[in-house]
């Protein structure tokens, strides 16, 4: 069950799509239902993003917003903010990415980057270098988040179908960003493609920086269920009354968890 309630959040979710006006109703629902400040869309596969869109399949305190437009009907990022929440002093606009600084009368600015990785391994290596690129460009606390389209370790899918040298790549990108992964509470992968032996990988993820970590200490990200996407919507909390664990260091993360496959962290729901 969410522990989070009307607080500061931040919604993320992979939508396969917001094209037909039921999965806007869907998304509708919950945001409805969970109320975050700043909602990060992927994969919306609309190339123009108008405020009445926003309006119909957030609600009417999301006036606010920056998108990346789908290429035809493939990929699509959306980030809102809910009025009175946040305002936005910069944005920039990249071909996998959006990256928004946020602030407020309470915090300090920090930068948030919506992703939606690539799924061939060529456009990955680019992938990553544009994310190098943004930090460049984002000086001070970072939250990354979305479907990266890649694993960490091979415990983030449930078979060895694994990309040893593209997950290098990812491992080396986190490390030398310094990087660190908000646990998920209650579920081990965040993507099934939905057959009867189901394929099931983490493509969903957080990432912060320490500094990040420092205004928001007890962050907690905890996922719900719907069946409009293949993709778990995840609920990062922000604010007090959201106890969460220390974020640390992935690869100290991976040296001292036990592996609980009977455990309910292993499990997808």
């Amino acid at each position: 069950m969410l522990l989070i309630m009307d607080k500061l959040s931040v919604l993320v979710w992979n939508v396969r799509g917001l094209n037909d006006r039921g999965r806007r109703d869907m998304l509708r629902k919950v945001v409805d239902d969970f109320r975050p400040s700043v909602v990060c869309i992927q994969e919306t596969k609309l190339s123009y993003i108008s405020e009445r869109d926003v309006i119909s399949f957030l609600g009417q305190d999301f006036s606010q917003f920056v998108y990346l437009p789908a290429q035809q009907t493939r990929g699509g990022i959306l980030i809102a903010w809910r009025d009175g929440s946040f305002s936005v002093e910069r944005h920039f606009v990249h071909r996998y990415s959006i990256s928004v600084l946020l602030s407020s009368n309470n915090e300090a600015p920090w930068w948030l980057t919506g992703v939606y990785g690539p799924q061939r391994d060529a456009d990955k290596i680019s992938f990553l270098e544009e994310l190098r690129d943004v930090r460049a460009g984002c000086s001070g606390p970072w939250m990354l988040a979305g479907d990266f389209n890649m694993i960490f370790c091979s415990e983030d899918k449930n078979n060895d179908n694994v990309n040893r040298a593209m997950l290098g790549r990812f491992r080396r990108f986190v490390n030398d960003l310094e990087l660190k992964e908000i646990p998920l509470l209650g579920r081990r992968y965040t993507w099934s493609n939905g057959r009867e032996s189901p394929t099931l990988v983490k493509l969903d993820r957080v990432l912060c920086t320490n500094d990040w970590e420092d205004i928001y200490p007890e962050s907690l990200l905890q996922s719900t269920a719907t069946e409009m996407s293949d993709h778990c919507p995840l609920i990062l909390g922000l604010a007090e009354g959201t106890v969460g664990k220390k974020k640390v260091p992935l690869r100290e993360f991976l040296a001292t968890s036990p592996r609980l496959h009977g455990n309910r962290t292993t499990l997808l729901e």
